[in-house]
């Protein structure tokens, strides 16, 4: 018995030991495939915390096939850089403004335009709609993962501004679009990242910004403005976009792929209630230090949306000389605001 015991030993010893020289000893667990997230918001920002959020999902959900680093606040790519950097694989993927590389998004600029956006859930499925329509080329050469939207886009300034008058001559922080309103308006246009408008507004290098309520906390500005003219009726929005570098997406497993795809569709609801939420807290916060909310008359709104309506045209006729469908654009984008804003 000891014997048969001491043979059955050793045949299953020299039979692994085949196997190992044959090449079929049970190989080694695969290393996890690495990415790199690039974010311009700060960390504490909310619109830091989604994309981390998404970070830390993508690794759960792949039972840790996938990690995933990332960097906030820049640390790898400034907001203007992203885009071009997930593009060249210094990053893998990134989230950043549209409007931040003006030129490159012809068609996508036209979700920045002030056409009266009510809210950023309605801004958001607008974006998300207009890409699937059209489907532009600037995304031809990286992975669209999901693209999102903020909440209006009104004026916050240092003095009070209760009507067109009041805002000539004044210096007024703005980018893409805004820049063009900004001036339609009256204003001289101070051109800058949303990084670089509360020490311009604090050193009064602005008088003014252009941007969503969620900048009053989330950027501190209701700190270093007073006022914030409700002009909804010129609400314009930021189109963002979240991609990923074509190679490294294509070198991805089919199965990761389609677990990644099925988080961003999870991911765009929940940017749209952020923003929403990040509007809310804004004007909260703001109203909290003591700023002063000022409405429009419908008379006195009327004017404003009169005054940048040559903003829509000029971006119909620029585009339309590139050969693309602009005045298409814009009634896609109008048709869209007025459907979901029922």
């Amino acid at each position: 018995m000891k014997e048969c015991s001491i043979v059955k030993v050793l045949f299953i010893t020299a039979a692994l030991g085949l196997l190992f020289c044959l090449g079929g000893a049970p190989a080694a667990s695969a290393k996890p495939i690495q990415l790199s997230y690039a974010c311009m918001f700060p960390p504490t920002h909310i619109q830091s915390k989604l994309p981390e959020s998404w970070c830390r999902e993508v690794e759960k959900r792949t039972n840790g096939a996938v990690e995933v680093t990332y960097y906030p606040g820049g640390t790898l790519l400034g907001g203007a850089k992203i885009f071009s950097g997930v593009l060249d694989g210094i990053a893998d993927a990134g989230t950043s403004v549209i409007g931040y590389t003006p030129g490159i998004f012809p068609a996508m600029q036209a979700i920045d335009l002030p056409m009266g956006y009510p809210n950023a859930h309605v801004a958001t499925k607008v974006i998300n709609d207009f890409y699937n329509e059209f489907k532009p080329k600037s995304f031809s050469k990286v992975k669209v993962l999901y693209l999102f939207a903020h909440g209006p886009g009104i004026l916050h300034s240092k003095k009070p501004v209760r009507k067109l008058e009041d805002l000539n001559g004044m210096k007024i922080r703005s980018y893409g679009f805004s820049v063009q309103m900004a001036e339609a308006l009256g204003g001289v246009p101070v051109a800058m990242p949303q990084s670089g408008a509360y020490e311009a507004l604090q050193k009064g290098v602005a008088e003014a910004t252009i941007a969503p309520m969620e900048v009053l906390k989330g950027w501190k500005q209701a700190e270093v403005v007073d006022y914030t003219t409700e002009c909804y009726d010129i609400g314009y929005t930021a189109g963002f976009f979240v991609v990923m570098n074509l190679d490294k997406w294509n070198s991805l497993p089919k199965e990761i792929q389609q677990t990644i795809e099925e988080i961003n569709e999870e991911w765009v609801g929940k940017y749209g209630d952020a923003w929403a939420n990040s509007d809310r807290e804004g004007k909260e916060y703001a109203l909290s230090q003591g700023n002063e909310m000022i409405p429009l008359s419908e008379e006195e709104s009327a004017r404003w949306v009169e005054a940048v309506s040559p903003v829509v045209d000029q971006y119909v006729k620029d585009t339309e000389a590139k050969g693309l469908p602009g005045q298409a654009y814009v009634d896609f984008i109008r048709a869209k605001i007025k459907e979901y804003s029922k």
